[in-house]
Order: C-alpha cells, then sequence, then structure tokens
C-alpha cells in the first residue's frame, strides 16, 4: 500500500490548515494582550499626571499624606484588576491552544487507524496479532491522553478558583488597611 500524491496532498493541506488555526490564536491573543497593555498604560499615565496636579496644589506634609494614602487603594484594585485580566486573557488563549491540540491528535488518531485498518486488508496470513497490537497500543495512547487531559483542565479550574479566591483576599485586606 502506497501513498498517493492525493493523499500526500490533503495531508500537507490539514497540516497548513492546522498550522494557521494555531498562529491566528496566537495573533489574536496577542492583539488582545497588546490592547490590554496600550489601556493600562494609558491609564496609568492619565493617573500619573492627575496624581502629579494633585501634589503641585498640596499645601502641607499632612495634606500629601492623605493624597498618597488615597491614591494607593485605586492603584492597587488597578493593578490587581490589570493582573486579573491578564491572566483571563492566558487562560482562553491556553483554552483556544487546548481545543486545536485536540483536535488534531483527534484527525491523527482516526488517520493511524484509518492507515492501520488498509494495513490490516493487505497484511501476510498472521500479522493480526501485529495489528491488534498496534491498535490496542493506539487505544492505550489515546486512554492516557484524554486522562492527561482531564487532569490539565482540573488543575487550570483549581488555579483558577485560587486566584480568584487570592485576588478577593488581597482586595479585602487592602480595603481593611484603608479603612483602619
Amino acid at each position: 500500500m502506497y501513498a498517493t500524491p492525493e493523499q500526500i496532498t490533503a495531508a500537507n493541506k490539514a497540516s497548513v490548515h492546522a498550522l494557521f488555526a494555531v498562529a491566528t490564536a496566537q495573533f489574536a491573543a496577542f492583539e488582545r494582550l497588546s490592547a490590554l497593555n496600550f489601556n493600562a498604560t494609558k491609564t496609568a499615565f492619565e493617573d500619573s499626571l492627575s496624581q502629579a496636579k494633585a501634589v503641585l496644589s498640596v499645601k502641607d506634609a499632612q495634606e500629601l499624606m492623605k493624597l498618597t494614602a488615597a491614591s494607593a487603594q485605586p492603584t492597587m484594585e488597578k493593578a490587581i484588576a490589570y493582573s486579573r485580566s491578564v491572566y483571563e486573557l492566558a487562560t482562553q488563549t491556553q483554552a483556544e491552544m487546548t481545543q486545536l491540540s485536540e483536535a488534531q491528535a483527534t484527525e491523527i488518531s482516526k488517520t493511524v487507524v484509518s492507515l492501520l485498518d488498509k494495513l490490516t486488508t493487505n497484511a501476510p496470513a498472521g500479522s493480526n496479532f501485529g495489528v491488534a497490537a498496534v491498535k490496542s497500543a493506539m487505544s492505550a495512547a489515546n486512554s492516557a491522553y484524554d486522562s492527561f487531559t482531564k487532569v490539565v483542565k482540573q488543575a487550570t479550574n483549581m488555579a483558577d478558583a485560587n486566584v480568584t479566591a487570592t485576588t478577593a483576599a488581597v482586595v479585602k485586606k487592602s480595603g481593611k488597611k484603608k479603612a483602619a
């Protein structure tokens, strides 16, 4: 059994499409991150300007201390919001990459199974055991991949819950310090 030029062309096309899908997802993530960074930088610059103007209008040290203390909480909240946005973007991008890799793995598995089926029809007598062993190994590999994917998803969900809880605790703690 030999691969035909059409089969080689189809395989190459599928590989190029998969590569383009990954590249498109990565560029979209980069675009979102760039926009997030631009907005954060713009906001920080505007806040710095207004803080500088406020500092210039201060008349004594007591007023300067109040101004500094008053600006700390909003700055902390903006930093936490920024880090949360970056984390969400990374999580979203990771989910997209996982989805693309799962689709690619499924397609490869189908191709290998199809190839094994064709090989079985053209295989010499007595080779059924070897083909069955390869199919069994493929099934075990797919099962292991599925288990690994589930573990990664659970770990991602747990990390997401931990980040959310930690962020909430930091915001709550910094709010208590401000009130005190």
